[in-house]
């Protein structure tokens, strides 16, 4: 699954539509579209996401030995 699918079941799972979500992060539902078509997020972005929808963002790379980094 994509970052853009899973920010969209997100906001299913939220109950809020792409262009609120893009309201509540500051941008345009125009420039929001954008960077979900080019799935140009940093983890910066996808943290402010997961903020303003009261979620958790978790981002770690697991070793084959389930050493976590």
């Amino acid at each position: 699954m994509t970052i853009a699918e899973q920010i969209k079941v997100l906001c299913v799972r939220c109950s809020v539509s792409e262009a609120e979500l893009a309201r509540r992060l500051g941008k345009s539902p125009q420039s929001f579209n954008s960077k979900m078509k080019r799935e140009s997020f940093t983890v910066d972005d996808l943290d402010k996401i997961a903020e303003v929808l009261g979620a958790q963002f978790s981002r770690e790379f697991i070793l084959a030995n389930g050493e976590k980094i």
